[in-house]
Formats: C-alpha cells, sequence, structure tokens
C-alpha cells in the first residue's frame, strides 16, 4: 500500500476527502457557468453597440477592480516607455 494510500486508510478520512472533491467539483460547474454568461454577455454587447469584446471585458475588470486610475498610471508609464525606446 501505498504512502498515499496509508493516510486514508480510515473511512472518515476518505469521506471527507470525497466531500471536498464533490464540494470543488460542484464549485467548477459553477465556474463554468459563470464563464458562459460571460461570453453571452460580450456577444449581446457586441452584436447590440458593435462594441469589441476585448474592451468590454477589459471595461468590466476595471469596473470590478474599481482600479480606473493605476490602470490609467499603468499605461501612461508604458506609453512613456514605448516612446523613450522606439524613438531613435
Amino acid at each position: 500500500m501505498s504512502l498515499l494510500l496509508q493516510k486514508l486508510s480510515n473511512p472518515s478520512d476518505r469521506k471527507a476527502v470525497y466531500d471536498a472533491l464533490r464540494e470543488i467539483s460542484n464549485s467548477m460547474t459553477r465556474m463554468e457557468a459563470e464563464r458562459d454568461l460571460i461570453s453571452e454577455t460580450l456577444k449581446d454587447v457586441k452584436d447590440k453597440f458593435e462594441l469589441p469584446p476585448k474592451y468590454t471585458r477589459t471595461l468590466a475588470k476595471i469596473y470590478h477592480k474599481q482600479n480606473f486610475q493605476e490602470v490609467k498610471a499603468e499605461q501612461e508609464e508604458v506609453e512613456d516607455l514605448y516612446e523613450s525606446i522606439t524613438s531613435q
């Protein structure tokens, strides 16, 4: 018997691990459903407003994290870096 199997020789331990696996699986199912909903919403916005999904997704991430100023500052820094590197 392997060392891992020995650690799970107690039926109550195996049941606890099994219950944890079921909970993780249920969570993964919910995550898949949420991803599907996000994809459908992105498609709806694209169809109704001709807004590309990459922009809608970016806007949604900024809105969710409430970090507009941080994103703006990072973008300005990238622009400055790019210009300093490429303007020769």
